[in-house]
């Protein structure tokens, strides 16, 4: 019996419309890149149901010829492009042929259309990729399309669109980078029948980026130019101050086409690593006009992907574009404060690459420090964040973090030379098991507590204790050391004991950010905004588990201006800011009043923060997330108006703080995953010291 079936012309239709076809962001970024081919200089989009009921786009391009009709909405019928070799040379947005066709089998399509030439246009209806009516009308030069019910004849396709509110922010985000890529074109948007961007089409770029992204951003704009051989680059980036958390703000186009590019990616990137802490992200809109002999746009149906020919070039030009932007705009006494080595911002970036542990020691203390901070800075960057409530298991993580630190420090980790401790302890909640010894002396090395082979024995001793029902499982809740201890175990309670925070001491403060306790044998450096941020975020957590969050008013409001992302942000997640404790309101326009803030976070008021808080949830944007890991960002990034380093605390505030910290749950590590606290015991400094070999 014959298995194989030459399928419909129906069938091939749907099969094909779902490459180019996927949601109705597809639908009207083919439409407009059509009204831009034509020659447009002014385009409407309206929709209505995120574009599942209703897409309507009008330009006032050169329209379509009465006889070409039928055959534009034939597949792979294209006036872009005669033949293979017209590939290598595409200067057309659109070449396909696949769009009117593939959008016309999976709705019920409607155009009209009329060329400045001709006295009458033509009105054209189809339904589900079959012709219903063709009929002369009136209307204006140019071409309108409608498209009704998207996906009604494809039910399981229409099953897996987002929310209306979801798609139509897709929507919303293609018409600012169509915006940014052809700031020549008027755009208007309609969602809902209310005008939700609206450009003027003068050419001018900056005017366009202030509709976008307000006025505080187009404040701070850098304008770059360079020309090279192959390719020409002009646009404006940002300064380093309008940096934000995600790369949702690097727009850059390729002979007008919006584009994503890991080599173009990079090489912004890259120019601005030495301005910018890590994981943070430069503004760009950037147009890169590029030879057509030295890309290749024919990858993808939906031609969002490019090859060059020369990407080292490409690397090269955006590269030193940006370089020299930045460098030309007075940022050149930065970059020399940064070369320092004692500057924050040199501390940030060394993270990253790898000190010379291999070395012979040359200094005393203070270099075996600097070891220990470069170690737990690599360490925290590989670690994952924590959460509220969760059970950790201490072998998995100090696990990650010996072998994090043994990729960034080298052999840092077996030397015997280096005899600081680095105390990075997690107190176990539900405890497993206790690690073996092997496991047990590497990472006591790492921690400077395996320094003889007597020690070494010791501590296996003490991992492979008896075993029974009760066996690596330790007391937390204990009033005092454990008797007969010889040394530090690896999860260390002592710290966090009812005795220690009576008996703990306060010496003093250091660099205006680390605080200097001692108990009992040992010395502990604090980081106090990182000891903040922790006490804030479980007070916030369990807040909002046990009772509803208290608001602070703010008097006057603090006025956002947000692009459409990060209104659609606010408005999808108002439930999330209304449980931390935020009251945010829209104020007219695309901006939006913060009227209260949670109550023991009076400082997140600021604007800088905010937005940071409103960013932190743009990545998520129609992706499925639970209400609790949305709860846990945003409460995570409020917690930045902790107290910051570099700045002095009475002593009474001190012993609050750290009086709080000591009751929690986990004190060792902020929300980011950052070490609160490091030690260093007395039988090392005395080691330091030459008083005991």
């Amino acid at each position: 019996m014959a298995q194989i079936h030459l399928l419909s012309q129906d069938t091939i239709n749907k099969i094909a419309a779902g490459e180019v076809i996927e949601r109705p962001m597809a639908v009207v970024k083919e439409l407009i890149e059509n009204a831009i081919d034509a020659k447009a200089n002014a385009v409407t989009v309206e929709i209505q149901d995120g574009g599942k009921a209703l897409i309507r786009i009008t330009d006032n391009g050169s329209g379509i010829a009465s006889e070409d009709i039928e055959l534009a909405f034939a597949p792979h019928a294209t006036s872009k492009i005669k033949d293979v070799s017209d590939l290598l040379e595409i200067s057309s947005l659109g070449f396909r042929g696949e769009a009117l066709a593939s959008i016309a089998s999976v709705s019920q399509l409607e155009m009209v259309t009329k060329q400045r030439e001709e006295l009458m246009g033509v009105r054209f209806c189809m339904d589900g990729g079959e012709k219903k009516l063709q009929e002369d009308v009136g209307c204006p030069d140019g071409t309108t399309f409608l498209v009704r019910n998207l996906f009604y004849n494809t039910p399981a396709r229409l099953k897996f669109l987002k929310t209306s509110q979801t798609e139509a922010g897709y929507i919303s985000g293609l018409i600012e980078r169509m915006s940014l890529s052809h700031p020549d074109i008027a755009f208007r948007f309609i969602n809902q029948k209310q005008t939700k961007l609206s450009t003027s089409g003068n050419g001018n770029l900056k005017d366009v980026i202030y509709h976008i992204y307000g006025r505080d951003i187009t404040a701070n704009l850098i304008e770059v130019a360079r020309e090279e051989v192959f390719c020409e680059m002009q646009g404006f980036i940002g300064k380093p101050v309008v940096s934000r958390g995600n790369r949702g703000m690097m727009n850059y186009f390729i002979n007008g086409r919006y584009i994503k590019s890991p080599v173009i990616h990079r090489a912004i990137e890259e120019a601005y690593a030495p301005y910018s802490m890590q994981h943070r992200y430069p503004f760009t809109v950037l147009h890169i006009a590029v030879e057509p002999q030295y890309i290749d746009v024919n990858v993808h149906p939906q031609k969002m992907e490019i090859r060059f020919t020369n990407e080292k070039e490409i690397y090269q030009s955006v590269f030193h574009g940006i370089s020299e932007a930045l460098k030309q705009r007075e940022l050149i006494p930065e970059v020399t404060f940064q070369e320092k080595k004692d500057t924050p911002e040199r501390q940030i970036s060394a993270a990253t690459k790898t000190e010379p542990f291999e070395k012979k020691r040359r200094a005393g203390l203070q270099r075996e420090e600097r070891v220990v901070r470069q170690a737990e800075n690599a360490a925290g960057a590989g670690r994952r964040k924590d959460s509220p409530g969760a059970a950790y298991d201490n072998l998995k993580i100090l696990e990650e973090l010996t072998k994090d630190v043994e990729v960034q420090a080298g052999q840092v980790a077996e030397s015997a030379e280096y005899h600081t401790a680095a105390a990075l302890d997690v107190k176990k909640q539900e405890p497993a098991e206790m690690p073996g010894p092997e496991l047990g002396v590497r990472e006591a090395r790492l921690h400077g507590e395996a320094e003889k082979p007597d020690d070494e024995k010791e501590l296996r001793e003490e991992c492979s204790g008896p075993a029974g029902p009760d066996a690596g499982r330790r007391d937390f809740s204990m009033k005092g050391p454990v008797k007969n201890a010889k040394q530090e175990t690896l999860f260390e309670e002592g710290i966090l004991s009812g005795r220690a925070q009576k008996e703990v001491k306060i010496i003093g403060q250091v660099f205006s950010t680390y605080w200097i306790l001692q108990y009992e044998d040992k010395m502990y450096l604090v980081d106090q905004h990182a000891a903040h941020e922790k006490v804030l975020y479980e007070q916030l957590m369990r807040e909002l588990r046990e009772k509803e969050p208290m608001t602070q008013l703010l008097k006057p409001p603090v006025i956002l201006t947000l692009s459409m992302a990060q209104q659609q942000a606010v408005e999808e997640n108002g439930d999330v800011f209304a449980r931390l404790g935020y009251q945010i309101e829209p104020f007219g326009g695309r901006e939006y009043a913060v009227n209260g803030v949670p109550a023991h976070l009076p400082s997140v008021g600021t604007q800088e923060l905010l937005l940071e808080v409103i960013d932190s949830l743009t990545e998520d944007a129609g992706r499925t997330r639970a209400p609790e890991i949305l709860l846990e960002r945003a409460a995570s990034m409020s917690c930045k108006a902790a107290v910051k380093g570099n700045s002095s605390l009475p002593a009474i505030q001190m012993h609050e703080l750290l009086k709080q910290l000591m009751t929690l749950d986990n004190p060792y590590h902020c929300p980011h995953g950052r070490p609160t606290m490091i030690s260093m015991t007395k039988k090392e400094l005395e080691k330091r010291f030459k008083r005991i070999v």
